[in-house]
């Protein structure tokens, strides 16, 4: 499959970016915060992720390790991606910010995140 690109933003709008993949497989997590936040993520490798605006509007929550860094827009609290504690090469993106995606027809894996030390 070819990878594309595909914008993503905030609910305000504050907070926009793009992202390439092929969405081979989008995940959940069973950690404390991903529970929370209930989204579901597609991994992306950093050089194939572009902030295009609102870095100003992003605030990092880290907790635990303080490896792993989530972004929540402070205006308006939702949360678009993280950087990922395993591989912090890659970001996390919350694909339910993304334009125009649908999920369906994509598998789906559950990582567990409950049991990392």
């Amino acid at each position: 499959m070819m990878k594309k690109e595909v914008f993503g933003r905030c609910h305000c709008g504050e907070v926009r970016f793009k992202i390439l993949s092929d969405f081979p497989e989008l995940t959940t997590c069973d950690c404390s915060i991903c529970i929370k936040k209930n989204a579901l993520m597609v991994k992306v490798h950093e050089s194939q992720f572009t902030l295009l605006q609102g870095e100003s509007y992003l605030t990092d929550y880290q907790f635990h390790t303080q490896t792993a860094h989530h972004y929540f827009c402070k205006q308006c609290g939702i949360y678009p991606f993280h950087r990922k504690r395993v591989t912090p090469d890659f970001y996390g993106i919350n694909v339910f910010c993304l334009e125009g995606f649908d999920p369906e027809g994509i598998p789906i894996r559950a990582m567990i995140g409950a049991d990392m030390n």
